[in-house]
C-alpha cells in the first residue's frame, strides 16, 4: 500500500501537467474573442488599441509561445492576470477558495452523516414503511433541481419564517473576521468573536444543507444497497449465530464494510463540489470558486478559466489520494495487499 501511495504521489506532477495542458488548449480553441471583453466592441475597429491590448496581454504571440510562457510562470506560482478583475488569478482564487471549501466541507459533513444514518435505517428496516420513506427521500435528494430547492428553502426559512439569514457569508453590515484560514466560522472563533461565529454559522446552514441534500441522496442509497449485500455474507451470518445482537452486527460488521464504497463517493463528491457548487453559490450570493468560474466564462477570461480548471483537477487528484488512504484505514486487506 505504501508503494502504491508513493507511486501516486510521484505521478501527480505529470497528471497536473496534463490537466494544465488540456485546460490551456481548450481555452484557446473556444469561440469568442477575449479582446472584445477586454477593450469593448467599439474599440475593436481601432488597430492601435487592438495592437496595444494584444501586446499587453500576450495575445500577439503564437500558441506554443503562450503555452511555454504560461508553464514557466505557473511553476513560479503565477497563474496570470485576470482579464476581468485585472488582479492575479492566484490572488483571486486564494480569496475565493476558502469560501467554497467552507461550504463544501459543511455540505459533505451534513450530507455524509445524514446519508449514512438514513442508509443504515433503511437497511435495518428493509421492505418496511421506514425503508420506503428513506428511499423516497434519497430519490428526491438525487433528482430535485438544485436551483429550485435553493430558492424554495431561501423563501421559506429566510423570507417567510425569518428564522435563518438570507444570502451571503455574513450580514451586509458585519465586517469579515481577520483572515487566518478564510473560513469565517473558524476565524471568528480564533478571534474570540462568538457573535460573529454564530452569524457565520447561521449563514452557512441553508446553502450547506441544500448542497448536502444531493450528497444525502447518493450516500443513503449506496449505504443501503451495500449493507443489504454485506448482511447476507457468511461472516455476518456467523456473527449472528454466535449470539451477537442485531444492532451490533449491523454497525460493527455491516456498516464498516458498507463504508468502503461510500468513501469513494464522498471523496469524489467533495472534489466535484469545489467547482460544481455554481448554482448554490449563485443563489446564496456565496463568493466562491463556482461564481468566479461563471463570471470568467461570461467574460472569456481565459487565465481565470484555466486557473479554476487547475484547482478543480488538483482537487480530484488530492481526493483520490486521500480516498486511498482512507481505504487502507477502513479495510486492512488494502494495507496488506490482499484486495
Amino acid at each position: 500500500m505504501t508503494r502504491t501511495l508513493i507511486r501516486r504521489i510521484l505521478m501527480m506532477p505529470f497528471l497536473v501537467l496534463g490537466i494544465v495542458t488540456v485546460a490551456f488548449m481548450l481555452s484557446q480553441i473556444t469561440r469568442g474573442d477575449p479582446l472584445a471583453a477586454l477593450i469593448g466592441e467599439r474599440q475593436m475597429g481601432n488597430p492601435t488599441i487592438v495592437a496595444a491590448a494584444k501586446a499587453k496581454w500576450g495575445l500577439d504571440r503564437s500558441l506554443p509561445e503562450r503555452y511555454a510562457i504560461y508553464l514557466g510562470n505557473l511553476v513560479q506560482g503565477d497563474m496570470g492576470t485576470s482579464f476581468r478583475t485585472r488582479q492575479p488569478v492566484a490572488s483571486d482564487l486564494s480569496r475565493r477558495l476558502p469560501a467554497t471549501l467552507e461550504l463544501v466541507v459543511a455540505a459533505v459533513l451534513i450530507g455524509g452523516v445524514t446519508g449514512v444514518f438514513l442508509g443504515v435505517l433503511a437497511a435495518k428496516y428493509r421492505d418496511t414503511i421506514v425503508d420506503t420513506v428513506v428511499r423516497l427521500l434519497a430519490l428526491t435528494g438525487s433528482s430535485v433541481p438544485m436551483f429550485w430547492l435553493g430558492l424554495l428553502v431561501l423563501f421559506i426559512f429566510s423570507v417567510r419564517l425569518g428564522i435563518l439569514p438570507g444570502p451571503g457569508r455574513l450580514d451586509t453590515r458585519t465586517a469579515a473576521p481577520e483572515f487566518v484560514t478564510g473560513f469565517f466560522t473558524i476565524d471568528s472563533l480564533l478571534a474570540g468573536q462568538f457573535a460573529k461565529f454564530r452569524e457565520a454559522l447561521a449563514h452557512l446552514v441553508l446553502p450547506a444543507s441544500v448542497l448536502g441534500w444531493t450528497v444525502t441522496g447518493i450516500v443513503a442509497r449506496l449505504v443501503r444497497a451495500s449493507m443489504i449485500d454485506v448482511m447476507s455474507q457468511d461472516f455476518v451470518l456467523a456473527a449472528r449465530a454466535k449470539g451477537a445482537g442485531a444492532w451490533r452486527v449491523l454497525l460493527n460488521h455491516g456498516l464498516r464494510n458498507a463504508l468502503i464504497p461510500t468513501l469513494t463517493i464522498l471523496g469524489f463528491t467533495f472534489a466535484y463540489l469545489i467547482t460544481g457548487a455554481v448554482l448554490t453559490e449563485t443563489i446564496f450570493s456565496w463568493p466562491g470558486i463556482g461564481s468566479y468560474a461563471v463570471d470568467a466564462a461570461r467574460s472569456l477570461d481565459y487565465p481565470a478559466i484555466i486557473g479554476v480548471t487547475i484547482v478543480g483537477g488538483f482537487a480530484f487528484l488530492i481526493a483520490n489520494l486521500l480516498t486511498d488512504i482512507a481505504y487502507a484505514i477502513v479495510d486492512p486487506r488494502v494495507r496488506t495487499g490482499g484486495a
